[in-house]
């Protein structure tokens, strides 16, 4: 995959709101369009660390590829895009749009409860990101990807931890609300992009219970990025910054999902 160099004067010249925000607290934002607790630049390197060039890939719940429009910044659309760094990039999603997925080799739509068009031991990496917050079977959805997987093989996931205080905060909003407080929260997200939640799989026992219902090597942890959701305000980033650096571990916003099949 061909990465152009990045244009900082471009950038700066077409920093959105949100990005300018970024930059005001994390200056080094300029320098490639990504901030030093960007969790995006931390997941999907954690990804490419797993990866060889003979790999087939499973995007599950790989949807449009909206990042492929939305996401200014070619460093971090280099360690999203797998075209180029593995044999075979496989899409999936329950909605029709993934059939547009341009940042992948094949697509299929998938129909939940049943059985994925993929033999046996065929994939070597799976992705789900930002999907597992939404499946309302999770161990039945697992026994399935456990059943593609390879041996040695990995699922990496990123999901919002049902304990960490982002998700406390907008559990208090009903789902049907979700659509028109993201479009003030995060501007630049579409409609179309935004999904029901049901939160099964979204803790460290969560994981582990489903782990070991399946059959997988738990790698999870942790982790927090900057703030998501600031309304594009100075004031309310720096609160969330500062509530950040004071809450307990078990209360950071992420799970950073890494399932091994033996």
């Amino acid at each position: 995959m061909t990465q152009r160099r990045f244009d900082i004067d471009r950038y700066r010249q077409k920093m959105s709101a949100s990005e300018k925000v970024k930059a005001y607290f994390y200056p080094e934002t300029t320098l490639g369009g990504f901030t030093r607790k960007d969790g995006t630049v931390e997941f999907y390197s954690r990804v490419n660390a797993l990866l060889s060039e003979d790999d087939v890939v499973l995007d599950y719940g790989a949807g449009r590829g909206a990042w492929t429009e939305l996401d200014d910044s070619p460093f971090r659309r280099s360690l999203r895009g797998f075209q180029g760094k593995v044999a075979k990039v496989i899409a999936c999603d329950v909605d029709e749009a993934v059939l547009q997925n341009q940042a992948s080799d094949e697509q299929f739509v998938i129909t939940p409860g049943e059985a994925l068009p993929l033999a046996d031991q065929s994939v070597d990496v799976i992705v789900t990101d930002w999907v597992l917050e939404h499946l309302e079977e999770p161990v039945d959805v697992f026994k399935e990807l456990h059943r593609i997987l390879k041996p040695g093989g990995w699922i990496c996931a990123r999901t919002p931890n049902k304990y960490g205080y982002i998700t406390l905060l907008t559990g208090l909003i009903q789902n049907r609300f979700h659509t028109r407080v993201l479009k003030r929260a995060q501007p630049g997200r579409k409609e179309i992009d935004v999904f029901p939640t049901v939160f099964k799989m979204n803790s460290i026992r969560d994981v582990d219970a489903v782990c070991g219902q399946v059959g997988f090597e738990n790698h999870t942890y942790r982790f927090t990025p900057e703030p998501g959701y600031f309304f594009d305000s100075r004031v309310i980033f720096f609160v969330f910054n500062c509530i950040d650096a004071i809450v307990p571990r078990g209360m950071m916003p992420t799970l950073m999902v890494f399932l091994r099949k033996p």
